[in-house]
């Protein structure tokens, strides 16, 4: 017995897919610490040259706040649990 061959409908969705949204750590400015203590703890914490580092400060600075890293989710709160360690406030959500 032989089976006759049978055409097939390709499936149609109309949802469409967005691809995951990064998270993101951000610093926030505060009262407390020195421009030269974030910059130096954002060196410390990512490795940024002291360039980067001071530009990614002044817009702590001047915006009151700075993406300083993104990622996955896990990864973000690790890095904010460090940048907390060091007395800078930030946190983490998913980027818009």
């Amino acid at each position: 017995m032989s089976v006759a061959p049978v055409e097939v409908d390709s499936p149609r969705s109309e949802e469409k897919t967005t691809p995951d949204k990064p998270w993101v750590a951000i610093v926030w400015n505060d009262p407390v610490n020195l421009m030269s203590y974030v910059t130096y703890v954002l060196q410390q914490v990512f490795g940024y040259s002291r360039r980067k580092a001071e530009r990614l400060m002044l817009d702590v600075h001047h915006k009151g706040r700075a993406v300083v890293s993104a990622g996955a989710r896990e990864e973000m709160e690790h890095h904010v649990e460090v940048l907390h360690g060091y007395g800078l406030w930030a946190t983490v959500r998913q980027d818009t």
